[in-house]
């Protein structure tokens, strides 16, 4: 018996390293998608530099909303999931409409919809992620949270960035060990990871 349960475990942790390196690799495909929570590039304009700064001051921006932006010339794309409806995706459109140099604002960002079973997802998988002694240490005591877990329909998505490939592995089984869960999409990056 305990054999049969070390086979399993084994092979959930595969699928879930699997599963991990798939949706992290996806994400570094579109280089124009900026998470406001992840430290730009040191060339990066100061358009961008100044969106991601009026983001992260947003007051309703926690560690269930997703924040991400796009900057084509004189024009900002917002995007991302947000929980509460209406609220953050607004101020975020005002606070951006004001940055100067900033002439067109699109605001892409989805709220997503009212779920209690979602909910419940997302206590157990912040429970699960920043519960953990470890974890909790190295991210759980910052202003703004480096791991966002964002929950639409049962299907659970990790952004932002951790600090060693080692956390987004021990994150990705903690996430998908969650019951009631559909899918884990992780896509963490690793500090100065390419």
């Amino acid at each position: 018996m305990p054999t049969k349960l070390f086979a399993r475990t084994t092979t959930l942790l595969i699928a879930g390293l699997l599963i991990g390196s798939a949706g992290f690799a996806a994400r570094h495909e579109d280089k124009n998608h900026r998470d406001a929570f992840v430290t730009g590039p040191a060339d990066e304009g100061q358009i961008a530099r100044e969106v991601r700064h009026q983001l992260l001051l947003q007051p309703y921006y926690g560690v269930f909303d997703d924040l991400a932006f796009q900057v084509e010339g004189n024009t900002v794309i917002l995007l991302g999931k947000v929980m509460s409806p209406g609220v953050l995706k607004s101020d975020a459109e005002s606070a951006v409409k004001h940055i100067p140099g900033v002439e067109k604002v699109i605001n892409k960002i989805e709220v997503l919809p009212l779920s209690p079973m979602d909910d419940q997802i997302r206590m157990a998988e912040y429970r699960a992620i920043y519960g953990d002694p470890t974890l909790s240490t190295r991210y759980g005591f910052r202003a703004i949270s480096p791991i966002h877990i964002i929950v639409e329909n049962g299907h659970v998505t990790l952004e932002g960035v951790v600090a060693n490939q080692m956390d987004k592995n021990v994150i990705n089984v903690r996430a998908n060990s969650v019951p009631g869960v559909f899918s884990v999409t992780n896509n963490l990056q690793v500090e100065g990871g390419a």
